[in-house]
């Protein structure tokens, strides 16, 4: 069987980028500055509060949902409730933010061009991902 290979990247990515907000559990306030989290949000993670923990771990979990219907769509396991109408609101959702950058400076202006740059930039491109996945899927799912 040949699974759907813009889903497959799409799943990797957001299991990518869910272990990477796991890494901030584990070497902390500096890898929350590295991806961008702000430095008040580093600043509480390297006191050790809980807020920053809860956060990051909700993220991961909600990113690693997002993987498992990538992987479903594409044919790799079996499909999940709702498989189709959660794949476009995902795709949505990266493409957004993507997008949406100018608009979301104001409320994070610690964080530096090049962070909105580039997290915007593969934001959208995964969002694409989706987008191209669910196009070619879409009727068998």
């Amino acid at each position: 069987m040949q699974y759907n290979r813009y889903l497959l990247a799409a799943a990797a990515a957001s299991g990518t980028v869910a272990f990477l907000h796991l890494l901030c559990l584990v070497f902390g306030a500096s890898w929350y500055r590295f991806l961008g989290a702000g430095e008040r949000f580093a600043q509480l993670a390297a006191a050790g509060n809980f807020v920053p923990v809860a956060i990051t771990v909700g993220i991961a979990a909600l990113l690693s949902l997002w993987s498992a219907y990538a992987l479903a769509g594409a044919g790799v396991i079996r499909k999940l409730p709702y498989t189709r109408l959660v794949l476009c609101l995902i795709a949505a959702f990266y493409c957004f933010r993507g997008l949406a950058f100018p608009s979301l400076i104001f409320f994070f202006p610690e964080n530096s061009s090049l962070f909105w740059m580039v997290s915007s930039s593969l934001s959208f491109g995964i969002g694409m991902l989706h987008v191209l996945g669910l196009k070619q899927m879409w009727w068998k799912l």
